[in-house]
Parts: C-alpha cells; sequence; structure tokens
C-alpha cells in the first residue's frame, strides 16, 4: 500500500502556498524580459571585492580556518553581535548581546515570530497590502488575519484600533519604505501605533529591510528606537528585524533579531531546533565586511537606486494613463500602482508578458484576504534607468487597454 501523503501531512501544511515572486524570479533569466518583478538588489552593486578579501583573511590560516568552519554557538558569531549592538546603539535602540540572535536573513525571524507567538485561531494585526513573505511565514501557524487599509501616512488608526479590541498577539509592520507600497509611516503615526499597541498590551514586529535605503527626507526613528524611549531606555514591546540581504548581499542569509531577553531565550531555542546556528564562516565574513565598508557601500546604493526611483516616477508621469495613481517613495526598491477597478493584475501579468516582455508582480499577492485585484507592484532596483522607460511606456499601453 502506498502512503497518502495528504493525509499524512500536518493540517498546517494547507497554510502554505507558493510565492508568485519567487516563480517571476525566473523570468529574470530571459534576456527579453524588462522585469520589475523582483524586490532584490542589483548584483553590479555588490560589494564582491570586500568579501572576495574577507574570506581570503579567513584561509591566510589554519586556525582562523578551522574556527569559521566549525560548529558555532546559536545566538551568533560575537563580534558580529557586537556591531549590531553599536549599530542599533547609534539609532536609538540599547540592546545587549543578550538582545540579539543571528538568523538565517529577516525571513527566518518571521518564521520564528510566527512559531512562537501564533496558534490555531489567534488573531494577528497586517497592513493591507502587507509583505507577501511574512504572510508565507505566518499562515502555517493557521492565524486569523486582521488586515488594515494604510492612508498615506500609514496604518489607518480607528481601524487598527478596532482590531487591537479584538486582542490580537502582535501588529506586524514594514514601517520604512513598506514592501509593496513604499509607504513610509509618518513620525506622529509612530508614537500613536505605540500608543495604541502599549494600551492593548500588543507587540509589535517591527520589518527594517529597507530603512538604510532612504533617497529624499529624513530619517525617522525606529519604532524599537521609540519603544526603548518610552521604556527607560529597553527594548520592551518591539521585536525587531534587520537584515543585510539589501544592504550587502542576500546569498550570505545574514539577518538579526533585537527584543527583550526573555523573547531572544525562546527563539534562541527555535533556533536550535531548526538549523543549529547561521553559517560561521558567512557571519565571520559579514562583521569583516560591514566593519569596513558599511557606511561608503550604502551610500552607493542611495545613489544608483534613486536614480532608478527617479526614472521610473518620471516615466510613470510621462506615459500612464488617467485613471492610474502610484505611490510616490521616499527610498526603498518599490512603486505601487493603483489601476482603475476592473483591471485584474494576475490577467494584465499573462498580458505583459506575452504582449510586452514585462514582468511584474500582481498586488493581491500582498494582500491576506486576496483583495487588490487592481494593484501591481513594480521594484526598480535591478533594472537601469533607460530600461525602466521603456518596460514603463509598455506597461502603460497594455494598462490604457485593460480596463
Amino acid at each position: 500500500m502506498s502512503v497518502d501523503w495528504g493525509h499524512v501531512f500536518a493540517g498546517r501544511v494547507g497554510g502554505m502556498t507558493a510565492s508568485e515572486i519567487r516563480e517571476l524570479l525566473k523570468l529574470i533569466d530571459r534576456p527579453e524580459i524588462i522585469s520589475f518583478a523582483g524586490g532584490i538588489p542589483d548584483p553590479d552593486l555588490f560589494p564582491s571585492s570586500a568579501i572576495a578579501r574577507a574570506y581570503e583573511k579567513i584561509f591566510q590560516s589554519n586556525a582562523g580556518a578551522g574556527a569559521a568552519l566549525q560548529y558555532s554557538i546559536t545566538e551568533g558569531y560575537t563580534p558580529l553581535r557586537e556591531w549590531i549592538c553599536d549599530y542599533m546603539g547609534g539609532k536609538g535602540v540599547t540592546v545587549g548581546l543578550d538582545g540579539v540572535l543571528i538568523t538565517n536573513g529577516s525571513q527566518q525571524v518571521l518564521e520564528f515570530v510566527g512559531k512562537l507567538l501564533i496558534g490555531p485561531g489567534d488573531k494577528i494585526v497586517v497592513t493591507r497590502p502587507t509583505y507577501l513573505g511574512a504572510l508565507q511565514a505566518f499562515s502555517p501557524y493557521e492565524p486569523t488575519y486582521l488586515s488594515i487599509p494604510m492612508d498615506e501616512e500609514g496604518p489607518e488608526m480607528t481601524a487598527l484600533t478596532e482590531a487591537l479590541a479584538q486582542q490580537p498577539k502582535f501588529f506586524y509592520l514594514v514601517p520604512d519604505f513598506q514592501n509593496p507600497n513604499g509607504t513610509t509611516v509618518t513620525l506622529a503615526r509612530r508614537h500613536a501605533i505605540l500608543d495604541a499597541c502599549d494600551a492593548a498590551g500588543v507587540p509589535v514586529i517591527e520589518d527594517t529591510a529597507y530603512c538604510e535605503l532612504r533617497y529624499d527626507g529624513d530619517h525617522l526613528p525606529l519604532m524599537a528606537a521609540l519603544d526603548c524611549e518610552r521604556n527607560g531606555g529597553k527594548l520592551t514591546n518591539v521585536i525587531f528585524g534587520g537584515t543585510f540581504s539589501k544592504t550587502m548581499v542576500p546569498a550570505m542569509r545574514v539577518g538579526w533579531v533585537n527584543a527583550a531577553p526573555e523573547v531572544v531565550n525562546r527563539l534562541v531555542l527555535m533556533k536550535q531546533a531548526a538549523d543549529l546556528h547561521a553559517s560561521t564562516i558567512n557571519q565571520i565574513v559579514m562583521h569583516d565586511v560591514v566593519s569596513q565598508i558599511f557606511d561608503s557601500h550604502i551610500k552607493l546604493l542611495r545613489t544608483q537606486y534613486k536614480e532608478r526611483r527617479d526614472a521610473m516616477l518620471a516615466a510613470l508621469e510621462e506615459f500612464a494613463p488617467p485613471g492610474v495613481t502610484w505611490t510616490k517613495p521616499e527610498g526603498g526598491l518599490f512603486v505601487w500602482i493603483e489601476a482603475p477597478e476592473g483591471v485584474d493584475g494576475t490577467e494584465l501579468l499573462a498580458r505583459a508578458i506575452k504582449e510586452a516582455n514585462v514582468a511584474f508582480v500582481p498586488g493581491s499577492a500582498f494582500h491576506a484576504d486576496r483583495s487588490g485585484k487592481n494593484t501591481l507592484r513594480l521594484a526598480f532596483s535591478v533594472t537601469k534607468p533607460a530600461q525602466i522607460r521603456e518596460g514603463i511606456r509598455r506597461l502603460c499601453g497594455l494598462l490604457k487597454t485593460a480596463a
């Protein structure tokens, strides 16, 4: 008798879905496609030389290579954790080593948060739209999503207050240049969110993959920094997820979580069970690289990505038909398009690939309830300005006939 795997699988497997973005990334290898799909860094901008030098240093001595290739402690490479403590301290977040865990990218932070905090049927609050990877991380733990709309300043407070009254386990938020819509939560709205969440006893999960990629305006304090300010210098009600994937390289899979020590202690146990620890050698290399070039490399990324963002916004101004609106992000990697009602982003994508050799991500992928069918996410990070203009011209030509 053969195994009926559908019967054997745990019930939570039904909550696992494929990422539209991971599938669309396959299109990038087709040279004829102008891709606005993957919100990934440009490989031409990777600090490859610095990384190569760091690996070379390790293998210059047998002792160094042996340590780098060995098992390590679950919490992470201590010098890298110390660097993170200093980095976060510069942003107003006071954490000690007991408040830092190195993870395999910030995606692992989200998966661990889901495992730590969500039970079947538990309510969690997300924005509409929200990061697709967060939905993938949380859904296997069978939550009930409370999706709240956003305006130009961030999550709508009336909707958030109503959601918090339902006693959710947490509120997940990307406050800086949100993936997918590029919105940055204003300072006043950040304070209002923390006021409401503190009063309700609901923690905030702050996802900050893009916070260093600001091109206009002033940097805003992290939610974690405001939480420390409110709680005598201690990180108390915010769980902060950071990553080097967008600022350095994604393939090394080095991210981190900052939280109260009692939270980190539980996350450490989860990591021990999941994979023991993040790659030792990659942590050592990442520490070497960020210690040497972090600030200068961020300046390079800001210059390059700003030029591409500006090219996309200018092309939309030139070619977008009436009834199409878009965000004007101050940073990050994304512009969010809202087409007239009646336009289906998934159907438009099929046409765009077939008729115009253009790819993007349909906006419904970023909605827990699969609404937002008339929205699109466009990423500008891996496409040069001239290609961006041509791709937007083609896409807008289709939008004129889509409604």
